[in-house]
């Protein structure tokens, strides 16, 4: 289970024959710490006849991602529970619980460090949140959007909210914020349905643009309000840049149940595995599909210690496009996600707004 072997490898660095073997081997030792000390766990894999040791990555037992709305899935003692993050739930329905010790949460936020400072630089820059600084205050109920932002707040300095409590514009700090920095690269982070509506489309009502040219925009999550709207990336990023006259946008892809295995979208518009994760897509009847076939995504990372979160079948669609080839030079798989598999449960994970 010691992966501080992969912290000196470039995040993106390593070709498939260096990575995978390794990277099996790895989701192998998971699978025996996971047995070995998760009782419901070792009960799921009797129950199948599964075997723990799989001599390939496509191989590998896989849970269904919504096994921890039904599941308290714990592979360390209560005792050394650091803390216990939330999906946000739908409509009062069952919400994913993870549980977390200081290993592994000492891990997931080095591998987000190595993602991110790839895609924006090690500088930590004056970065503004839009949200409402009330979704960050509760240190002890962490839900995927708290957790994304206290996540990328590494990432920043002089930290501010651009939304009021009730999800409104707050003109005075927003204002005052790119008065003080907008001539120098900062950072905006927020999830998408609340970057695009709750800013961008309110910053348009009113007449309001600002010309941020150094500016970066991260966003995740969030993206079926948008796409039942006819707002596909393209249209994203395009009213961003009329807005704020930015034009460096990073999605990126992710949840809860893998935190810090996120996937950041690139120059040529694909996500990127990194060296601690991977990622496949499975047809109707779970065979393999081909590349640039549309399947069930499944996920893997090396990082969840505390709880049987490494191998996971989601209920998003999506494509493998290629492996090490990208022409942005970055290594390892990299796909298109394409939204929710019909008659998937909705998640809400990002997207709670209220």
């Amino acid at each position: 289970m010691d992966i501080e072997s992969y912290f000196q490898q470039p995040v993106f660095g390593l070709d498939r024959s260096l990575k995978n073997p390794e990277f099996n081997t790895f989701l192998n030792n998971l699978n025996g710490h996971h047995y070995d000390c998760c009782a419901e766990y070792r009960a799921i894999v009797d129950g199948l006849q599964y075997p723990v040791h799989a001599s390939e990555i496509q191989s590998q037992l896989y849970l269904p991602v919504n096994i921890f709305k039904t599941l308290d899935l714990v592979s360390v003692p209560e005792e050394d529970v650091f803390k216990v993050m939330t999906s946000s739930g739908t409509s009062g329905g069952p919400r994913s619980k993870i549980y977390v010790d200081k290993g592994t949460a000492r891990n997931q936020t080095k591998v987000l460090t190595k993602i991110t400072n790839d895609f924006i630089g090690k500088k930590r820059l004056p970065m503004l949140v839009i949200d409402a600084e009330k979704t960050v205050i509760d240190r002890h109920h962490f839900t995927a959007r708290t957790a994304a932002i206290k996540g990328f707040s590494m990432f920043g300095k002089k930290i501010e909210y651009a939304l009021n409590e009730d999800m409104s514009l707050n003109f005075e700090r927003i204002d005052k914020f790119f008065q003080q920095y907008g001539d120098e690269p900062l950072l905006i982070f927020g999830f998408t349905s609340l970057v695009y509506e709750d800013f961008v489309q309110a910053l348009k009502v009113v007449g309001k643009r600002y010309s941020i040219t150094q500016g970066i925009v991260v966003h995740g999550g969030g993206w079926k309000k948008l796409q039942d709207r006819a707002v596909d990336n393209i249209t994203f990023k395009a009213a961003i840049n009329s807005i704020l006259g930015i034009s460096r946008v990073h999605n990126y892809y992710g949840m809860i149940e893998q935190t810090g295995s996120i996937f950041f979208e690139c120059e040529r518009g694909y996500f990127h595995c990194s060296i601690f994760s991977h990622m496949i897509t499975r047809r109707a009847d779970f065979s393999l599909c081909d590349v640039g076939e549309r399947g069930l995504i499944q996920l893997f990372s090396l990082l969840p210690g505390s709880y049987p979160g490494h191998s996971l079948l989601t209920e998003d669609i999506g494509s493998t496009m290629g492996e090490d080839d990208c022409s942005c030079g970055r290594h390892g798989v990299y796909f298109s996600v394409h939204g929710r598999a019909a008659n998937a449960e909705i998640r809400g994970c990002s997207d709670s707004r209220r």
